[in-house]
């Protein structure tokens, strides 16, 4: 008995024939395949696989078929031709197989078939997507309009599985066309990245930033990723989870600059999610991220050292910070870098200040110290300085800083005119850094003109804290005689001060203006006693004496004056 006759090959390119016709040459070579399969007599058990597979190709075929737009799908006019080839291919070698005793190279059949086993489970996974897409459905599958603003979410879901399609089984071409729509429309609709992460495939898209991948559409996979995951909180899980931070971080290395610019934006995208940061420390990326601030692009360094910030925030990798020595490139960028990488170092540098004495070492270290009370008065970015005063205040723990922050007068001047026109957060911290210091009555008088502004600050209950921290440090500039009168002369501050100390005034805690008038007092003048009796403290301070607020016994003591101060005892202990 003879074998069937193999079909005569095509003479002329497949790529030319009608997908009708190729569909019937494939059909027609499974056919004799299937058969051929069950009389093999040499390598039975790879032909049981082949066999199986074949099947599956079978089935998919006639899903095809029975698609009502299958013939205009441009995708399979790529895909036919290259199955027809892979089946012509194990026809050839079915032949071999069937013969009565095999006389070829068993290694190289051997490879033969795995090389075609391996092509047809390429293609079958590629007419499985085709089919799971619902593209062969739509008359004009592949040739879609870009859907605009007012498409719906069926339209937009439909347009984007079918790019995806393209972008995964189609050639070179293909891919770069599906990447230009890609992108296109993730920057004309913002609402479409939700249904990308949905309808799309994005591991396959973060396969396409490996070195192998053609370079243009490794650059546009770049891009998509990046804006994917700069686009919202569950986009950038979605990249992280599909295995993007490592791949970005190798393109952040070795990447061109607009590739490297691309990847920081998505790296720091990823690591703004502290449970994503740790990643970095395990794909050696924390180096990766001070060689892109020392280096790279203005673009990069902004976003890498964004990245580095993030990764300063997570405790339990932080450390490596400072050992793979990231400060000196911070402070470089402090100096060199565009307003908002300035801004992002301080934040990065100030988050490392206050966590323990290992950082606070490393930036005196560094000379951190002059260099930050220097670009205070540079720096014009209310952030930015924010960040420096934090880190500045961070340092002041260490008395060898506290000394200098005190003896210097530039640096007090400037903390009072933080507190006259900063922002709150500014004020506070000066206010702070004020109570703490230990300045001299010279220094002190220098700033005298800040103190009506520490009197108004007491009243704001927001930020927490600030209060407190203004009361003070007007405490602590009123151990100055010429501070006092200056706060007593102010009608202003005094009303505000006699205001804070009324009973019914619950905005307040009043042990804060209790600090205040006490202290107010406490250089015995008559002209403050007068003052302060004058605009109505006297009567809030018997009533708070009388529900027994702490401190306010003593202030009434004070007020009413050395003289009177047994007559006072007496009546209290009456």
């Amino acid at each position: 008995m003879h074998p069937p006759q193999q079909p005569r090959p095509l003479s002329e390119q497949p790529e030319t024939q009608p997908p009708q016709t190729l569909l019937d040459l494939i059909t027609g070579v499974l056919s004799l395949l299937l058969l051929s399969s069950l009389t093999v007599r040499s390598f039975v058990g790879r032909w049981q696989v082949l066999r199986s597979k074949l099947c599956s190709l079978q089935s998919s075929l006639s899903s095809i078929s029975e698609s009502p737009h299958w013939n205009d799908n441009s995708l399979l006019h790529n895909l036919f031709p290259s199955l027809l080839s892979t089946l012509q291919r194990l026809k050839a070698l079915s032949d071999q197989c069937t013969l009565s005793s095999f006389t070829g190279g068993k290694l190289l059949m051997q490879s033969d078939l795995d090389m075609a086993s391996s092509s047809l489970s390429n293609h079958l996974h590629d007419l499985d997507l085709l089919l799971r897409s619902g593209v062969l459905h739509q008359s004009n599958a592949i040739v879609l309009s870009h859907p605009g603003p007012g498409s719906d979410k069926d339209d937009l879901g439909f347009f984007i599985r079918d790019l995806f399609t393209r972008l995964q089984i189609g050639g070179i071409e293909f891919k770069k066309k599906a990447l230009e729509s890609l992108l296109q429309l993730l920057n004309d609709n913002e609402k479409s990245t939700p249904l990308v992460a949905k309808e799309g495939n994005v591991g396959y898209l973060i396969s396409l930033l490996e070195v192998n991948s053609q370079p243009l559409i490794r650059e546009q996979a770049v891009l998509a990723v990046s804006v994917l995951a700069s686009s919202s909180e569950d986009l950038r899980k979605i990249v992280f989870e599909e295995g993007g931070l490592g791949p970005l971080l190798r393109i952040l290395e070795t990447g061109s600059i607009a590739l490297k610019e691309k990847a920081a934006i998505a790296v720091e995208a990823i690591t703004a999610d502290p449970e994503n940061t740790w990643a970095i420390s395990a794909y050696g990326g924390v180096s990766v991220l001070i060689e892109a601030c020392r280096s790279g692009s203005q673009p990069t360094q902004t976003h890498a050292v964004g990245a580095l910030r993030n990764v300063a925030s997570v405790e339990d990798i932080r450390m490596a910070l400072g050992e793979e020595g990231a400060f000196p490139v911070l402070f470089q960028l402090l100096i060199s870098g565009t307003s908002v990488a300035q801004e992002k170092a301080a934040n990065c540098i100030s988050i490392l200040a206050s966590s323990g004495e290992y950082f606070r070492a490393l930036i005196i270290q560094e000379k951190g110290l002059p260099r930050l009370m220097h670009l205070l008065q540079d720096l014009s970015s209310s952030d930015t300085v924010e960040h420096l005063l934090r880190t500045i205040s961070s340092l002041s723990i260490l008395d060898s800083v506290s000394r200098i922050l005190s003896s210097s007068t530039a640096f007090i001047i400037q903390l009072g005119e933080f507190i006259k026109h900063g922002n709150l957060i500014l004020q506070q911290i000066s206010a702070c850094l004020l109570s703490k210091l230990s300045i001299s009555d010279g220094n002190k008088r220098a700033i005298s003109s800040c103190i009506s502004s520490l009197v108004k600050l007491m009243e704001s209950p927001k930020p927490v804290g600030l209060q407190e921290a203004a009361a003070q440090a007007l405490v602590s500039l009123l151990t100055v005689r010429s501070n006092r009168k200056e706060l007593v002369r102010d009608e202003k501050s005094v009303m505000r001060l006699v205001q804070m100390l009324d009973p019914k005034n619950e905005a307040v805690s009043k042990k804060f203006p209790l600090m205040v008038v006490t202290a107010v007092l406490g250089g015995g003048s008559g002209g403050c006693r007068k003052r302060l009796t004058a605009a109505g403290a006297n009567k809030h301070l018997q009533r708070l004496a009388e529900i027994e607020v702490a401190g306010a016994k003593k202030a009434l003591q004070r007020l009413a004056g050395n003289r009177l101060k047994s007559i006072f005892s007496r009546t209290w202990r009456e």
